[in-house]
C-alpha cells in the first residue's frame, strides 16, 4: 500500500490520493458497455448466450433456473450453511421491517388533509455478483426488502459457472426470500436484459445490486435511457476506509482492510491515522496476513492501488473520509461515537474494534448494498423504501379551501400563472 502524508500533498495530489481505480479506464469501459447493451437489445436471448460463452465461459441451454436446479441446490448445501442463511435473513428482516417507511396523514390546516401512500414497485430486477466469488449474502440483502415491500414480481440474475449452473447458496437464498425467477446471467449483459427485456427475461422497472465496474457502468447507462430502467444507486467495486488511533489493534485494522481488498482487484482500501506507529504496524500486518489468504493474489492487486495516509488528527481524518465518501467506514478509535456526529458521507459506519465490516456484509441486519465511487455523498444504501413509490394525496373540504385558497391564489398570481389562480378563485366564488 502506498504511504502518504495528507498535509504534505497539494490539492492535485490529494485528489489523486483519493481517486478510485476504475476512473483511469472510464472511456474504454463506457464504449465496451455501450456495445454489450446494443447487442442484447438487438439480439435478445441469442446475444445473451453468446456473451455468456464469451465472458462466463459457459454454454447456456436454458437461461432460467428451473425447479430441479433449485431442489438440487438446496439438497447439496451443508445444513450449517442453510441455517446461517436463514439466521442472517431473519436479522435482516427484523431491521428492515423496523426501519421501513410508514404511511402518513397530517391535517396541515382545518379541512386540509395531506397523506403519503406507499406502493411497491411492480417488477424489480436484482443482480447478485459471482465473478471471483459467489455472494449469497447479496441475494438476502436484495431479496428481503423486496419481499417486505411487496413487489409483484422479483427477478434475479447471477452469473453461471462453467458447468452452466448458478451457485447453490445463491439459489437457496433467492428462494428463501421469495424471488420469483432466477436467470443465469452476469455482467453488463444481465443488466441490459433486465432493463430492456428479452424473450426469456422480463423487462424490469428498477434494478438493484452491486457489481464490478462494468455492471456499475451498465446500470448508469440504462438509467439515463428513457426506455431503460431506474436503478438503486451506482454500486460497484467494494471499498473501505478505516480511521484508527494509536490504540487501535493493528491486527484488526489489517484484517478489515484485507476483507475488502479480497473482493476483487478493482477494490480499494484506505487507512487514515494520526499515529505513524499504527500505520507502520498495520502495513506490516497487512503483508503478513495477505500472504496467508487463499485470495491473497487478488487482495494484493487491490492493495497496489490502496493508501496508508497520515493525518494530523482524528478530526482531520473524518474530514478526509467525508471527502472520499466511502462505501464502508470503520472507526477503530477509543471513542468512536465522539466522531460519529462529524460523519457526513458514508454508506455504512462500524463503531469500535468489535464491529468488523464483515458483520454488516452478512448478518448484523443492515444492508450491504451501498453506494461506492463517492456516491455516498448523495445516495443511501438499499432499504425497503428503495422498492417503494411514495404517492402524496390531498383531501380538501369546502372550509379547507376557504382556509388555504387565498394563499394559493396569491402565490399563483406572483408566478403569473392565471389558470392556476382561477382554478382556486372560481371555487371560492362558488362557495361565496
Amino acid at each position: 500500500m502506498k504511504r502518504l502524508d495528507w498535509n504534505a500533498l497539494d490539492e492535485t495530489a490529494r485528489r489523486e490520493a483519493l481517486a478510485r481505480p476504475a476512473q483511469s479506464r472510464a472511456d474504454e469501459l463506457r464504449r465496451g458497455v455501450e456495445q454489450i447493451i446494443a447487442n442484447v437489445r438487438e439480439g435478445g436471448d441469442a446475444a445473451l448466450r453468446e456473451l455468456s460463452a464469451k465472458y462466463d465461459r459457459c454454454a447456456l441451454q436454458a437461461i432460467a433456473v428451473d425447479e430441479a436446479e433449485f431442489a438440487a441446490a438446496e439438497a447439496s448445501l451443508d445444513p450449517a450453511l442453510k441455517a446461517a442463511i436463514r439466521e442472517a435473513a431473519a436479522r435482516i428482516e427484523a431491521f428492515h421491517r423496523a426501519a421501513a417507511l410508514q404511511p402518513v396523514a397530517v391535517d396541515t390546516a382545518p379541512g386540509v388533509r395531506v397523506e403519503r401512500m406507499l406502493r411497491p414497485i411492480g417488477r424489480v430486477g436484482l443482480y447478485v455478483p459471482a465473478g471471483s466469488a459467489p455472494l449469497p449474502s447479496t441475494a438476502l440483502m436484495l431479496g428481503v426488502p423486496a419481499h417486505i415491500a411487496g413487489c409483484r414480481e422479483v427477478v434475479l440474475c447471477s452469473p453461471a459457472r462453467a458447468d452452466g449452473r448458478c451457485d447453490e447458496a445463491v439459489l437457496y437464498a433467492a428462494r428463501l426470500t421469495g424471488v420469483h425467477k432466477v436467470f443465469k446471467l452476469g455482467g453488463a449483459q444481465a443488466i441490459a436484459a433486465m432493463a430492456y427485456g428479452t424473450a426469456s427475461v422480463p423487462k424490469c422497472d428498477k434494478l438493484f445490486g452491486p457489481g464490478n465496474a462494468w455492471v456499475t457502468e451498465a446500470k448508469l447507462q440504462v438509467s439515463s435511457d428513457p426506455d431503460g430502467a431506474a436503478i438503486d444507486m451506482p454500486a460497484g467495486p467494494s471499498e473501505v476506509l478505516v480511521i484508527a488511533d494509536a490504540g487501535a489493534n493493528p491486527v484488526f485494522v489489517a484484517a478489515d482492510l484485507l476483507s475488502q481488498a479480497e473482493h476483487g482487484p478493482d477494490s480499494q482500501v484506505i487507512l487514515l491515522s494520526p499515529s505513524a506507529d499504527l500505520l507502520d504496524q498495520a502495513a506490516a500486518e497487512v503483508e503478513r496476513q495477505c500472504a496467508e489468504l487463499p485470495r491473497g493474489a487478488i487482495a494484493g492487486r487491490a492493495l497496489a492501488q490502496s493508501r496508508l495516509i497520515a493525518v494530523d488528527s482524528l478530526a482531520q481524518a473524518v474530514e478526509v473520509s467525508n471527502r472520499y465518501a466511502p462505501e464502508h467506514l470503520i472507526l477503530q478509535v477509543a471513542a468512536p461515537r465522539a466522531l460519529l456526529d462529524g460523519v457526513e458521507s458514508a454508506g455504512s459506519v462500524f463503531l469500535g474494534q468489535w464491529a468488523p465490516e464483515s458483520v454488516g456484509d452478512y448478518c448484523s441486519g443492515s444492508n450491504h448494498v451501498l453506494p461506492t465511487y463517492g456516491y455516498a455523498r448523495s445516495y443511501s444504501g438499499v432499504s425497503v423504501a428503495s422498492y417503494q413509490k411514495q404517492i402524496s394525496v390531498q383531501e380538501v373540504s369546502a372550509d379547507g379551501l376557504r382556509n388555504i385558497g387565498p394563499c394559493t391564489a396569491t402565490l399563483a398570481a406572483a408566478e403569473q400563472l392565471e389558470a392556476h389562480r382561477r382554478a382556486v378563485t372560481l371555487r371560492l366564488e362558488a362557495l361565496a
